[in-house]
Parts: C-alpha cells; sequence; structure tokens
C-alpha cells in the first residue's frame, strides 16, 4: 500500500460552486485529489469510508482571533488551528488585535513560524491598518504585505478618523489586498452592552444602537468607491447595514462582507439570562435584523459566514454582564449551529451556505478557491449529519470555552479532517 495513496469511498460530495451533491469516490495521492469517480477500486489505498457522510471542500473561517502573542492563556496559534481541525477548518484568517498587535513585519514572521507546527494548515495573517491599532498614524502596510499578510484591519476597533482611513485606502490601493473594517462609531455605542431596543430596556442595560453600525458602513463604502479600493465590512449585524451593502453592490461598488454564525442564529431577546457569552462586538441585535441577515446571506449581499472565534478566560466571563468582555468561542461549534439551526430547523439548503464558508472568503481574499476535482489540494471536511453531539467544557481543544452553545445538543459531527492529504481529524478526534 502507498503511504501517501488514500480513497474516500462513497461519500456525498457538495459543490459550493454548481450547488450540486453526488455520491463518489475521490482517490488522494501526495496530497492532491488525483481522481473523482462515481467507483474507484479499492486495492492499494488506505480507504476512508465515508457512506451516508457529507464531503464538503476545506472550510475557511476568515474571522478569528488567536490572541498570541499575549494572551496565550485564552489561545494559541497553535490550540486555535486544534479548534479549527476540531469543527472541520483547513484554513483561518486571524485578526491582528493581538499584544503586540501585528503592526511590525516581526509579528507576522513569529505567527507564521507559529503556524508551521500544523504542516499543511493554511494560516493568513492580517496586519494592522493603524499603529498600535490607535486610529492615526498608519502602519507599514507595504512591509506586513511583503511578509504575508492578506489584508488589513484595525478589527476590535473602528477607524474613526475619515481623513485616516481615507489614507489607508489611498495606500491599500496598489497593495492588491482588502481592508477588513470594523464599523462602529463610539460616539453612539459608547457605554453599550447589547443591543438597543426594547430588551436592553427591560433588563436595565445600556444599549448599542443599530445607527452606530449604518453610519460607518455608509462612510466607508462611499470612501471607497471614490478611491475605487475593495474593502470588506466585517461581521454585519443589522438590517440597516445589510440594505446601504446591498444597494452599493448594486451600483458596483467594490464590497464585500460577512456575518457571524451567532448573528445568523441568536437575537437579543436570548440575552434575556444575562449570558455573557453571548455578549459580542457587534451586539446579537432584534429578530428582524435576524432575518435581515439571513436574508442578505441567501440573496448573496452577504458574501461569507464566520465565527468571530474570540476567546475570553473564564474568570473574566464570569464577572457581571456590564464588567465582562465582550466575545465568544466559535470555531468548534461552527459547522453544526448552522446544519442544526438554520438547515435542520429553519429548512435553508445547507448546499446554499456553503459558499460563504469556502470559495467566497477565498475570493475576497484572492486565496486559492477549494474544490473536490482532480488537481485540487486534498482538503476535505467530512461530516456525518445526523450524528448528534452535546457541547460541553469538555469537548473543547480551544482553551477557552466561552461558548453560547454550551450544554446545547447539536447536529452535524466532524468526522475527518483532512488537510493536504493528511488525516488531522480521524474518527471524529484530533490527531496531531
Amino acid at each position: 500500500m502507498k503511504v501517501s495513496s488514500m480513497l474516500i469511498k462513497e461519500g456525498v460530495i457538495h459543490d459550493p460552486v454548481t450547488k450540486k451533491k453526488y455520491q463518489a469516490d475521490i482517490l488522494i495521492e501526495d496530497g492532491q485529489i488525483q481522481e473523482v469517480a462515481p467507483t474507484i477500486d479499492r486495492k492499494g489505498h488506505e480507504v476512508v469510508e465515508a457512506k451516508g457522510l457529507w464531503v464538503l471542500p476545506g472550510l475557511i473561517d476568515m474571522h478569528v482571533h488567536l490572541r498570541e502573542p499575549g494572551r496565550e492563556d485564552e489561545e494559541t496559534v497553535l490550540s486555535g488551528m486544534k479548534a479549527a481541525i476540531n469543527g472541520g477548518f483547513v484554513s483561518l484568517v486571524c485578526m491582528a488585535n493581538t499584544d503586540p498587535p501585528v503592526d511590525d513585519p516581526s509579528v507576522v514572521d513569529y505567527i507564521l513560524a507559529e503556524a508551521r507546527k500544523v504542516p499543511g494548515f493554511r494560516l493568513y495573517p492580517v496586519g494592522t491598518i493603524t499603529k498600535d491599532r490607535k486610529g492615526s498614524q498608519l502602519s507599514e502596510m507595504y512591509l506586513l504585505r511583503e511578509r504575508g499578510v492578506v489584508a488589513f484591519s484595525d478589527d476590535g476597533s473602528p477607524i474613526m478618523d475619515a481623513l485616516t482611513m481615507r489614507r489607508a485606502m489611498e495606500y491599500c490601493k496598489p497593495l492588491g489586498i482588502p481592508l477588513i473594517l470594523h464599523e462602529e462609531d463610539l460616539n453612539l455605542s459608547e457605554g453599550g452592552q447589547m443591543h438597543e431596543g426594547f430588551y436592553s430596556t427591560l433588563l436595565g442595560l445600556h444599549g448599542i444602537p443599530s445607527l452606530s453600525e449604518e453610519v460607518m458602513v455608509f462612510r466607508d463604502i462611499a470612501l471607497a468607491e471614490a478611491i475605487g479600493v475593495p474593502v470588506h465590512i466585517a461581521h454585519l449585524s443589522g438590517a440597516g447595514s445589510v440594505e446601504i451593502v446591498r444597494q452599493a453592490k448594486r451600483r458596483g461598488a467594490r464590497v464585500s462582507c460577512e456575518v457571524t454564525v451567532n448573528h445568523l442564529i441568536f437575537c437579543d431577546a436570548d440575552l434575556a439570562e444575562y449570558d455573557t457569552n453571548l455578549k459580542v462586538n457587534p451586539p446579537i441585535r432584534s429578530q428582524a435584523d435576524r432575518k435581515a441577515l439571513i436574508e442578505g446571506l441567501l440573496d448573496g449581499t452577504i458574501d461569507a459566514i464566520v465565527t468571530d472565534h474570540a476567546p475570553q478566560a473564564v474568570q473574566e466571563k464570569e464577572l457581571d454582564f456590564d464588567l465582562a468582555p465582550f466575545g465568544a468561542v466559535g470555531l468548534e461549534t461552527a459547522l453544526g449551529a448552522l446544519i442544526t439551526c438554520l438547515a435542520e430547523e429553519k429548512g435553508i439548503e445547507f448546499l446554499d451556505l456553503l459558499p460563504a464558508l469556502t470559495v467566497n472568503p477565498a475570493r475576497v481574499l484572492g486565496l486559492e478557491e477549494p474544490g473536490i476535482e482532480s488537481g485540487r489540494r486534498a482538503d476535505l471536511t467530512l461530516v456525518d449529519p445526523g450524528r448528534g453531539f452535546r457541547v460541553g467544557e469538555e469537548s473543547f481543544l480551544s482553551r477557552s470555552k466561552n461558548s453560547p452553545f454550551l450544554g446545547k445538543e447539536l447536529k452535524g459531527t466532524v468526522v475527518e479532517t483532512i488537510v493536504a492529504g493528511k488525516r488531522l481529524k480521524m474518527g471524529g478526534v484530533v490527531v496531531l
């Protein structure tokens, strides 16, 4: 038997481009897909039995926080990659709000060196737009690009000054990679703990209005159109913002955007028990906003689904709601949550969600598009759609456990995660 030869037998392939699914065998040799056919002879190959399993092209999460350097107690690059593999992701795009932030080429070098601890796993760093993410002096964008960042973002903080944003767009334009923008007017959101509305009043918490996002989305799309540069709006949360992006795309603006799993599934009513694991920024908004986000995803206004995986120390999340930090982990529950809460409970076809987890993020960032065909790198996720699992702290490989799905039953167990032809998750167990 050739050690480098693997045959995935009788899996149900899901194609995010054609949005078709079909049963086939997949032959992998030397890290690449060699053949996809209705039947391939088993002889001479390591066989992975996949009857009844979904076979997906390797998933991309284009918005995660890995905390290293600076808060290794919450997450490291290695633990984040393990969590990703456990959740079926083969590629991550990590934000720049570490400590120190990714505003110096040496930090890029460090992150990429840590990423090499899992050979074949694709970890793409993002550089800051401004020095120390303070929103004033631009970072050394050219040097960061040369070192390997795939985008620029001050995520976690907005760039309040319009002139600074304009200069960032002008400087970024010839570099050929997008800006990823955290859209929040701090003058409107200051002191806010959750979405401003009925439930913030009921719970006695200071609210964050949807307008704090909308005005910044409008401003930055207007700047981007004037300068002719692509921008990507991070974690869109409100109906008004969805409509602003929709209209901009109709005008031909070079704008893309994303939505988090949590914003697709939860609404502000779910915070009635003061669950700090649902305290995220931007906040979980109203039921009407949630419906608008789903509609925007299905009509193509929203390009990508992300986790915004944001580990937080347990002792900090146990503080009173108004003192607890924003953020929730999501890498290990995202796929199950989408299958359970959207595909199964809402009747949304999973194939309609798949492009936002695969080819669309790759297109936004100019990365190699995942696919299941001859000649492609063998990055695959095998899922048992009917097999359930209970979300418990003991099941996480992330160093943090701040998940809004704790204690919940989800369907859609990741059985295998294959990275460059290597089975890094086998039979439901990560084997690094």
